[in-house]
């Protein structure tokens, strides 16, 4: 049984994930379905945390719109999720960044950031 599981969840993997870690700045497309027109909708935040792994892999990113936080949580190889652009590294010190939540402003996106050169 355990065998027939493992084989249809290999399926549904994704072949290209790009890295991305806890807060990075990304920017998900994901498939929008109103009515029978369908089309792709950009969410831009800071990744707030992963969780689990294989095909049961999901992430949550939150963003600041009109003052209010917004935060989605996507699984990772849903058909849904068309892409995922990774916009800035972040150095976080923690694998999950709640303490984001509580603040406001510019503070609500302060997460260091790694600097990579060009040649890398």
């Amino acid at each position: 049984m355990d065998d027939i599981i493992k084989s249809i969840e290999q399926q549904q993997l994704k072949e290209s994930v790009p890295e991305f870690n806890v807060g990075d700045t990304v920017r998900v497309y994901a498939k929008v379905k109103e009515g029978n027109k369908e089309r792709t909708q950009v969410f831009e935040g800071i990744v707030l945390k992963r969780q689990n792994g294989s095909v049961r892999e999901t992430f949550t990113v939150r963003k600041v719109s009109n003052g209010v936080g917004v935060e989605k949580t996507w699984p990772l190889h849903s058909p849904v999720v068309q892409k995922i652009e990774v916009i800035r590294r972040g150095k976080a010190r923690r694998a999950k960044l709640t303490y984001l939540r509580k603040r406001t402003g510019k503070a609500a996106t302060k997460v260091k950031e790694i600097i990579t050169s060009k040649n890398d």
